[in-house]
């Protein structure tokens, strides 16, 4: 299921309408609407991170469905590709 329609079918289940959900969003109705018939590719991080919050779904679940890795994981994502890179280069000595 897309990003959009994850977040079209939880909303629906809780019975919050598009446009309480788009200004709880801060949003307009017709993006929020466009979004979640996949017309739009996924909001910005802190929109994801409050959608998450409004329909009581899981953060780092709604980012991947967004193609996206969580913010505090791309930190560590970071980390991990350095220490990769110094271990290859000590490796090619």
């Amino acid at each position: 299921m897309s990003f959009g329609a994850i977040i079209r079918e939880r909303r629906i289940a809780l019975a919050i309408g598009l446009v309480d959900m788009s200004e709880r969003l801060g949003i307009s109705a017709p993006y929020l609407s466009r979004i979640e018939r996949g017309l739009e590719s996924p909001p910005r991080d802190e929109l994801i991170e409050r959608a998450a919050a409004i329909l009581g779904l899981q953060m780092d679940d709604l980012f991947v469905k967004a193609r996206r890795l969580p913010p505090d994981m791309r930190d560590d994502m970071e980390k991990v590709v350095r220490a990769y890179r110094r271990l290859r280069a000590i490796g090619e000595r």
